[in-house]
């Protein structure tokens, strides 16, 4: 059974994205030329799952974005933010993050309600999200002039390291602080 193990552990390895259990079956069947039963896949992805939460390794695989990719531990966290600063012509300025918040949280929605919310000229903004693949258009609009819609991709999920929407933060779990006008100190 370790020959399978490999084989999915190579695949995860060198998918640019994080892939299903599904994906790895249909390639692992093709290259066999037999079917090869999902519970097997899912059972060998589980046990490289504890095998990389061991100590002994800098990574560990995670079930992120509906499929499965090796992921830095939090351990590692301050090297890895260091490379990542180095590399900041690749980081949101405050500007997308904005936009992307708004899409994230309001989706389906156009360039047009964005800017509302905003305030400001947000084309830009959405151009360098598109291009960064953290938004795509969802479709057109109804409304008058028939306006774009912009929603989050799968490259968002992955970006931010979540499953679905339904993970994000809601604005109740934002600490609140302590001492807020009208309320009495205990």
């Amino acid at each position: 059974m370790d020959f399978l193990h490999r084989h999915i552990e190579a695949l995860i390895f060198c998918a640019p994205e994080p892939l299903t259990t599904l994906e790895i079956v249909k390639c692992l069947s093709e290259m066999f030329g037999t079917e090869i039963p999902l519970d097997h896949v899912e059972e060998a992805v589980y046990d490289l799952r504890k095998k990389y939460n061991q100590e002994d390794f800098a990574f560990a695989l995670e079930h992120i974005g509906g499929g499965y990719q090796f992921l830095t531990k939090p351990a590692y966290q301050t090297s890895i933010s260091i490379l990542l600063r180095q590399q900041s012509q690749k980081r949101l300025s405050t500007a997308q993050m904005e936009t992307l918040s708004i899409i994230a949280y309001k989706q389906p929605i156009t360039k047009g309600e964005v800017e509302q919310i905003r305030g400001v000229n947000s084309d830009y903004s959405v151009q360098k999200l598109l291009e960064k693949e953290l938004i795509e258009i969802k479709g057109k609009s109804e409304g008058v002039g028939k306006p774009i819609i912009y929603g989050t991709s799968q490259k968002f999920m992955e970006y931010f390291g979540i499953n679905s929407i339904q993970d994000l933060p809601q604005p109740k779990d934002f600490s609140q602080p302590e001492n807020q006008i009208g309320e009495e100190r205990e």
